[in-house]
């Protein structure tokens, strides 16, 4: 009985070796807890907030957010995906950067969409993901737009649009694209 001992105990903590080091390595991919900045140039608004700790997102933190990157145009607020802010968080880590973002474009309400498609600005789609909330046009604080655009295209998560001319970058949740804008 006693010879069972020992490999049962190296097996037991060899066990725990190995679930800690997945935990650790999970870590390392998502961290506990995630904030992040957005300042909507269109209403000079300024929000930083929690919006992730421990192993969820928080619906408190997710509705302040949904209100700063509402559209500004009518007012309408809708509702932002979380696995967007996720996806901002990992370029700034990857820039090396605090995620403060400055947001020219969030939720887009249907009326604000047809009106930019009208105006022949170019580069608005009919079913835009900024009607579903998937979808965010932003600059990066302290990071050319095109790094941006380089880091989001290396991620792989979804869309990534550049204008280099307007000076910002279109990132959603769709299916993964690239293209380039005015």
């Amino acid at each position: 009985m006693n010879g069972l001992v020992l490999p049962r105990r190296r097996f037991i903590v060899g066990g725990l070796c190995v679930l800690a080091q997945g935990a650790l390595a999970r870590a390392e991919v998502a961290p506990a807890g995630r904030s992040i900045t957005f300042r909507n140039t269109h209403t000079g608004e300024e929000l930083t907030a929690a919006y992730f700790s421990s192993d969820a997102y928080d619906p408190q933190a997710l509705a302040r957010i949904d209100h700063v990157l509402r559209d500004h145009r009518s007012g309408e607020i809708g509702h932002m995906d979380p696995p967007l802010f996720d996806y901002l968080h990992e370029v700034a880590r990857r820039a090396g950067v605090e995620p403060r973002f400055e947001v020219i474009s969030g939720f887009r309400s249907a009326t604000s969409n047809e009106l930019l498609r009208r105006s022949g600005g170019g580069g608005v789609a009919q079913k835009s993901l900024h009607l579903k909330g998937k979808a965010i046009d932003v600059r990066l604080l302290g990071v050319e737009t095109a790094r941006v655009r380089d880091l989001a295209l290396q991620i792989g998560r979804g869309g990534v649009g550049y204008y280099p001319k307007s000076d910002f970058v279109h990132i959603d949740t769709g299916r993964v694209r690239s293209w380039s804008g005015k």
